[in-house]
């Protein structure tokens, strides 16, 4: 059996927060997740994974509008229905509502938490601000600051947009100073939306981040997409989904039990049904969530099928799609070829039993 991932939505849409390119708060908003639903969840999530790891994801609109006795439930379920199965709890936070309590939990339970920030105060509070237009960029380091002390596990991910995408060294020597050496970008793709980052943009940043980075932190700092493009060219299959060759199982769970096909696929053409009516398992293996991740392929345009970065980046996420093509192509592919070079000795050297580490000294050596 083919196991599944699901990001649970137990707060539905509702946030603290009115970013400014948010894509998720025009969804209809549901109550908070019921205790009938969160059982009926883990119970199936536990039993749909064939392995002896399972990986839960956390997330929203706003998660810790649930509260922390929500999650106090959470471990007790995963306590009574894990039979045994390695656990592991993922939580997407903007960080506005993190306290000394949520970090207590998280660093007791052992909960890895992502960090939502775009950038610097001013790249950041341009777009994330409060119901009442407030920055909130001050809150997001006070949360970082307590994971710190409380030594908490944590990652940022950062939405890479038209204004951010603008200053890539700024963002990126900035980002690594918050004391995680996990670092996530996500384009904000949004059809009709000015603060989207166009392709061209998302490759200048790109491009520039990697510059910086594989002369002085090969090893050092994490960068998701780095080290996606670098496994593909170890032989490895992406390590995302926009980039893997299929779609499918990686499932959206809103507040009522009803499943979709992807996160962002929340619409009533892509619910595959609801875990009161189906088990998990079964949709997970039904013939709409095979073919969700077989029209990746079956989509791709001819020139897309001739391209030569095709194996890295298969069409990006169809959500990006228009036209049958990516609006982040020309992106990905001024990046993809621009990087060849140094994926290709990083690559070599870790063929040949070596750190790709060493790629840094070659390159500051001929400086």
């Amino acid at each position: 059996m083919t196991g599944c991932h699901v990001m649970a939505k137990p707060a539905s849409s509702r946030c603290n927060l009115n970013c400014r390119y948010c894509f998720y708060l025009d969804k209809p908003r549901q109550t908070q997740m019921d205790d009938a639903t969160l059982e009926t969840f883990i119970h199936q999530q536990i039993a749909a994974q064939p392995g002896d790891d399972v990986q839960f994801a956390w997330q929203g609109g706003e998660p810790t509008l649930c509260g922390i006795d929500f999650f106090r439930r959470v471990m007790t379920l995963q306590q009574r229905y894990g039979q045994g199965k390695r656990i592991q709890n993922a939580f997407q936070t903007n960080g506005v509502l993190i306290n000394d309590e949520w970090c207590r939990f998280f660093q007791e339970n052992g909960w890895l938490v992502g960090i939502s920030i775009d950038g610097p105060a001013e790249l950041h509070d341009a777009y994330r601000v409060t119901r009442r237009g407030h920055p909130t960029h001050h809150k997001v380091i006070a949360a970082i600051e307590r994971l710190l002390a409380h030594q908490v596990s944590f990652n940022l991910l950062t939405v890479v947009n038209a204004q951010n995408s603008q200053q890539p060294a700024q963002m990126y020597r900035y980002l690594r100073t918050l004391g995680t050496p996990f670092l996530q970008f996500i384009p904000l793709v949004e059809h009709d939306n000015p603060a989207s980052v166009s392709g061209n943009q998302w490759g200048t940043f790109l491009k520039g981040v990697f510059d910086i980075w594989v002369r002085e932190d090969v090893g050092r700092i994490f960068v998701q997409l780095f080290d996606s493009t670098l496994g593909v060219w170890s032989g490895y299959p992406a390590q995302m989904c926009s980039l893997a060759e299929h779609c499918g199982h990686a499932f959206a769970l809103e507040a009522n039990g009803d499943l979709y096909q992807c996160d962002h696929y929340v619409y009533p053409d892509y619910r595959l049904g609801n875990i009161h009516q189906t088990p998990l398992s079964a949709l997970n293996r039904s013939a709409a969530a095979r073919q969700f991740g077989e029209d990746k392929q079956v989509s791709l345009t001819d020139e897309c099928r001739q391209c030569p970065v095709r194996r890295l980046c298969n069409g990006d996420c169809p959500r990006h799609r228009l036209n049958g093509k990516s609006v982040l192509c020309a992106g990905y592919f001024d990046f993809f070829c621009h990087s060849a070079p140094h994926m290709r000795v990083m690559r070599d050297l870790i063929g040949h039993h070596r750190s790709p580490m060493e790629l840094m000294a070659m390159l500051n050596a001929s400086a």
